[in-house]
């Protein structure tokens, strides 16, 4: 096991509502420096096929983000780790999310791409004031449920939150 800190910074502004929080980067996301860029992760192609959009950078995939109200984070900030499996975090710390949610008023709800990003923000921050949702993990490894049915989730969820 060897120990990790977050390697980027969340990616929000005081016009972010809603906030979609996984658990920790994959060595992939470590490598490239972004969010969800493991190439068979399903978060971006679900964002392009809901907006009807084609990210050619991390970029444009970050100025997306900001024009439509959408920010980016992760629960842990730092942990041990010897692979990218949620199951491998260990001696989790998390991000501080009293202070995040303080310094930004307009967030409405926090969505956790996964279960493990879930369980762990609820043993430290359950009691947080932001509506809480879980949403099907985009991760290659989970595969019980096809795209499309992902696709539809997010975006119901989205729609409520968001003018998409």
């Amino acid at each position: 096991m060897q120990p990790f800190n977050h390697p980027f910074a969340p990616i929000l502004d005081t016009n972010t509502r809603i906030l979609f929080l996984g658990s920790f980067p994959s060595i992939a996301s470590f490598e490239q420096s972004f969010y969800y860029a493991h190439p068979r992760n399903a978060f971006w192609p679900i964002m392009e096929s809901i907006f009807g959009v084609t990210f050619e950078s991390n970029e444009a995939k970050k100025l997306f983000c900001l024009e439509k109200g959408i920010g980016l984070w992760d629960v842990i900030g730092s942990c041990e780790r010897s692979n990218s499996s949620d199951t491998n975090l260990k001696n989790c710390i998390p991000n501080d999310f009293e202070k995040l949610l303080l310094d930004y008023p307009n967030i409405r709800a926090v969505a956790f791409t996964g279960k493990k990003s879930h369980d762990l923000f609820m043993k430290y921050f359950k009691n947080l004031n932001v509506e809480k949702v879980l949403l099907p993990s985009t991760s290659p490894a989970y595969a019980a449920m096809k795209f499309e049915e992902k696709k539809e989730i997010y975006k119901s969820f989205m729609d409520s939150f968001l003018t998409v």
